[in-house]
């Protein structure tokens, strides 16, 4: 096996097979991984070499003795510039950060990838501090393949950069949050054919990460596999990713008496909503017909705290934007605010007047709507679109504030409620769709579906969405 073979579909799992089988050395996945990340545009605010090197160094050294940390040793994974890492400036993607003192110490969360052998690779690109859906950074610039020129379309945000890195095979994983902008994990895993988890709030530390809202932030990898998810979510929570083992020794059989066993929820009106798009609809009903042929039970029905939460957040606002605000209103009120996106600056600007009723008000309504979600689903799990369309041009955005804003609004309001609502969320691809270029050819853009699951059901939901990873790739379910 060479690298481009590995990268072909790579994965924490295929990496450390490959080490365990003496093919590679994460010194030389590592070599390449950097040489990647140095050429990729717009993805990096900064590319941690020597630790890279050293962490590979020491991790090689451990495989060829027999004696690994575990199953992510060696593993590449880059950090959402939100996450302290020792020696090196957090920016949260934004000019007037990107000379800020160093951190003194890393993040809990990169002290235990390091502590399972893992690889930082470096710190990764993102809408300004986190505040977009679809991943413009004027300052660092956008995160694209740049192979792609005109027919380049937005990376989805905010972790643009941690979905870039894992999309164009620059490492396996990628850590990223899920904050304010209320999708900036489950948008760019839906608009670059990943995987992304939203966990639970509280499921892991928040401390040395950048915040933006504090009652919303979380953490959350974006991978190409449910698998690596889930060996990712053991690390952070300090262990060294065998502990998924069990989870991840099921195979198509093992999937289907898991998912005979369970009930999945469809709400026509979100799934049959003209802001859906034919493909989104068609792609997440086939996954549906899938799951009826392997047994699960699929009801189409009502979510109706969903509906009662966007009526919420339609009639009275987004309660994060008020935190948001507060986090950054003597940057707003002070000179450094001319040198911030003028978008961001916008969107936080737009909340200044917002009362402390109102703030009351949404907290408020959301615990009560926290409770009801969970009597709602009845154990079951909600399946809806990650994002209702595809990634969109990225030129007309960066060209037209409106079209931008307005695009902003229609890519997160399928994300939203899960923020709301504090659910653990699974975005995953459900299939693609043929859209024409600018050039005149055709291109083939994923789409992806979304599981939900009651606050602190995430070990739950990540058993079902392996399980139906294990039914997507089945032969047997293959399209046609």
């Amino acid at each position: 096996m060479n690298f481009d073979e590995a990268h072909r579909a790579t994965t924490a799992r295929t990496l450390a097979a490959a080490y365990a089988r003496r093919e590679l050395t994460p010194m030389e996945v590592a070599e390449r991984c950097l040489a990647r990340a140095r050429n990729a545009r717009g993805v990096f605010t900064q590319v941690t070499a020597s630790r890279a090197l050293a962490q590979a160094e020491r991790a090689t050294a451990r495989w060829r003795a027999g004696t690994p940390l575990g199953p992510m040793d060696g593993v590449p994974l880059t950090w959402k510039d939100l996450f302290d890492i020792r020696g090196t400036p957090t920016t949260a993607g934004s000019a007037l950060l990107a000379h800020a003192e160093p951190a003194k110490a890393d993040a809990p969360l990169v002290a235990h990838a390091e502590a399972a052998g893992m690889v930082c690779i470096g710190k990764t690109n993102l809408s300004e501090f986190a505040y977009s859906g679809l991943g413009l950074n004027p300052f660092f610039g956008t995160p694209v393949d740049p192979a792609l020129g005109r027919r380049a379309r937005v990376p989805g945000g905010s972790s643009s950069g941690a979905a870039l890195a894992v999309a164009l095979g620059i490492a396996p994983i990628g850590i990223g949050t899920d904050t304010d902008t209320a999708g900036s994990v489950r948008v760019p895993a839906s608009f670059n054919g990943l995987v992304g988890y939203r966990a639970s709030r509280r499921r892991h530390a928040m401390t040395g990460v950048f915040a933006l809202a504090p009652s919303l932030d979380t953490v959350g990898p974006l991978a190409h596999s449910v698998a690596d998810c889930i060996a990712m979510d053991s690390v952070l929570r300090g262990g060294r990713g065998d502990e998924a083992r069990e989870l991840l020794a099921g195979d198509f059989d093992a999937a289907r008496r898991t998912l005979a066993r369970q009930t999945f929820i469809v709400d026509p009106a979100i799934v049959d909503s003209e802001r859906v798009t034919a493909a989104v609809r068609e792609n997440l009903r086939t996954r549906m017909r899938w799951l009826r042929a392997a047994g699960a039970t699929v009801v189409e029905r009502e979510a109706k705290s969903l509906h009662l939460v966007q009526a919420l957040i339609d009639s009275h606002g987004w309660f994060g934007a008020s935190e948001a605000f507060a986090m950054h209103q003597a940057r707003l009120d002070s000179p450094q605010a001319e040198a911030m996106d003028p978008r961001v600056r916008r969107r936080l600007e737009a909340a200044r007047d917002v009362s402390a009723a109102r703030y009351l008000h949404l907290r408020w309504e959301r615990q009560r709507l926290i409770a009801a979600f969970e009597r709602d689903l009845e154990g079951a799990t909600l399946v809806l679109p990650a994002t209702a369309h595809t990634a969109p041009l990225l030129q007309p955005l960066e060209a037209d504030d409106e079209l931008f804003a307005r695009t902003n609004l229609a890519t997160l309001r399928l994300t939203m409620p899960g923020s709301f609502l504090d659910t653990p969320a699974v975005a995953m691809p459900s299939g693609v769709e043929r859209v024409a270029a600018p050039d005149g050819s055709t291109d083939l853009l994923p789409t992806g579906l979304q599981l939900m699951r009651p606050r602190g059901e995430d070990a739950r939901l990540l058993q079902i969405a392996l399980s139906l990873e294990h039914l997507f790739s089945s032969p047997h379910f293959k399209e046609q």
